[in-house]
């Protein structure tokens, strides 16, 4: 790819975007939509990028930008269903895409299939989510959404390492899965969390905001290459920076300082557009290999075998998404009920959930324990299983030969397969969702007079606060301490503090 053609795809996408912000449209998904046509146009190149450079200039930014805007306490507070589906489901996933696989394409043994299980399940659902409050999502939809992003990613890179190196064509720190996996998170962990200490501590230091969002763009970079250097997570690595950075200068006084608010803004600018610019190329990107894909299986005559195979898992993963999704949810439930039936008939039950009650008492919880999403909600997060760049870098990123020289095993086959399906959940459930949301008609306005009362109550500790700009910010921040707000509504409220101080700034 030249940058000719790179500028040329930006500037069509911003062109389609801004036609289909009109007319009320997804743009991701109308670049996806015509891109893939312009693909069968005589003469278009192929667009082809080396796999390391998709996993390592295009996902960081993203998935920081992503991190930067999600809710710690909606995170902790969702965390049983997060964890679930970011993990536990992305494990069966791969397992059962990957035997399915294996009976429609015998040829390429049942480890390259799992190879290509592995590249299908995570699904990538922050564009979704970005546009949650427009399509009417309930938040504690979009936070389960968002934190399955967050976690998917990583487990589901973890899983594809261990089956290529089942295959004989890459290898591993450790053989065992398990032991794999937790190396994987922890040290991805560590490595973010020592990136934003030193972060944090580089930032007070600087005193110049262009200088700050430079700091704050090259951390994504910095902490994913370095942790994928020592064979760790580099998601768990950007994922865990992001949070703690955003969250301490936002919210810890310690993390303050003269200027701060100006920083904040400006990367609350930027970031949008960077987010803007990749997400049209990335989906630019999916659309234009649609022609050569189906051009090389042509070729080799594996073309229709492929395409129905693609068809399938396409169908597998969805179905199988939705089923798994609904009955975690409707387990939760059952437990739910059962508790609640041993708690009013067993005193020795009752006393443990009376104990328990205490001691969220004692530490000051005053968020309540969250119920299990409702059979709407689960067929919202069941349905939101659209495949993204994470598949499509994954597939690429499969090896040409194994370690005797031999050709990988269906290597063909996995990308185009890679390719059909994200095209096809991006088309089926990606244009679906907004008509899923109205017909369902979940009634939010609950939630909206709730997200009110705090957004009130924000305004009021603001006022109390005095017309110090520095303390309304720590009287914020002690609020989400104290659980009397949570950081979502305290950071908005820090922005509209950050304005205003800019404004006040710049009278003459």
């Amino acid at each position: 790819m030249n940058g000719v053609q790179l500028l040329l795809i930006i500037f069509g996408g911003i062109t389609v975007s801004a036609v289909a912000h009109r007319r009320g449209a997804q743009p991701g998904l109308v670049v996806v939509i015509l891109a893939a046509a312009a693909s069968f146009i005589p003469g278009v190149p192929r667009l082809e990028l080396d796999s390391e450079l998709i996993l390592a200039v295009v996902v960081p930014p993203l998935l920081y930008s992503a991190t930067r805007g999600a809710s710690g306490s909606s995170f902790a507070a969702n965390l049983r269903p997060i964890l679930t589906l970011g993990v536990t489901l992305v494990v069966i996933t791969t397992g059962v895409t990957g035997w399915v696989a294996s009976l429609l394409l015998p040829a390429i043994g049942l480890q390259a299939a799992l190879v290509l299980g592995a590249v299908l399940a995570p699904p990538d659902t922050i564009t979704t989510v970005s546009h949650g409050e427009a399509l009417g999502l309930p938040r504690r939809v979009t936070a389960i959404l968002t934190g399955e992003s967050l976690v998917n990613d990583a487990t589901a890179l973890t899983l594809f390492s261990l089956a290529v190196a089942a295959t004989g064509a890459g290898h591993t720190l450790f053989d065992n899965g398990f032991v794999l996996f937790l190396y994987n998170a922890v040290t991805g962990i560590v490595i973010g969390g020592l990136l934003a200490i030193a972060t944090l501590w580089l930032r007070k230091r600087l005193h110049d905001p262009v200088l700050e969002t430079s700091v704050s763009l090259l951390l994504p970079f910095t902490a994913f290459l370095l942790a994928e250097q020592v064979h760790a997570s580099g998601i768990l690595a950007v994922v865990v920076a992001a949070f703690s950075v955003s969250i301490n200068t936002a919210l810890d006084k310690r993390h303050q300082y003269p200027g701060a608010y100006r920083s904040r803004l400006q990367e609350d600018t930027v970031w949008p557009v960077v987010d803007f610019l990749l997400e049209t190329f990335v989906f630019a990107y999916i659309g234009l290999q649609l022609r050569f894909v189906v051009q090389s299986l042509a070729s080799s005559d594996t073309l229709l075998r492929t395409v129905v195979a693609a068809a399938v898992i396409l169908a597998t993963v969805i179905v199988f998404r939705l089923g798994a999704v609904s009955a975690a949810f409707a387990w939760w439930g059952l437990r739910r009920r059962r508790r609640e039936q041993r708690v009013e008939t067993d005193p020795r039950a009752r006393a443990h959930w009376e104990r328990r009650l205490r001691w969220r008492a004692r530490r000051g919880r005053k968020r309540p324990v969250l119920g299990e999403p409702t059979p709407k909600e689960a067929l919202i997060v069941g349905w939101t299983g659209m495949r993204g760049i994470l598949t499509l870098a994954a597939a690429a990123a499969v090896p040409e030969h194994l370690h005797d020289g031999a050709p990988f095993p269906g290597r063909d086959e996995i990308q185009a397969i890679a390719l059909l399906v994200t095209l096809g959940t991006l088309l089926i459930q990606g244009t679906t969702i907004p008509m899923l949301v109205r017909r369902l008609r979940i009634d939010i306005a609950a939630e909206r007079e709730q997200e009110a009362a705090l957004l009130a109550t924000g305004v009021a500790i603001v006022a109390a606060a005095g017309p110090d700009f520095d303390a309304q910010r720590d009287a914020l921040a002690r609020a989400v301490y104290e659980e009397t707000l949570d950081d979502a509504t305290a950071r908005s409220l820090i922005h509209d503090v950050d304005l205003r101080q800019a404004a006040d700034g710049t009278r003459v």
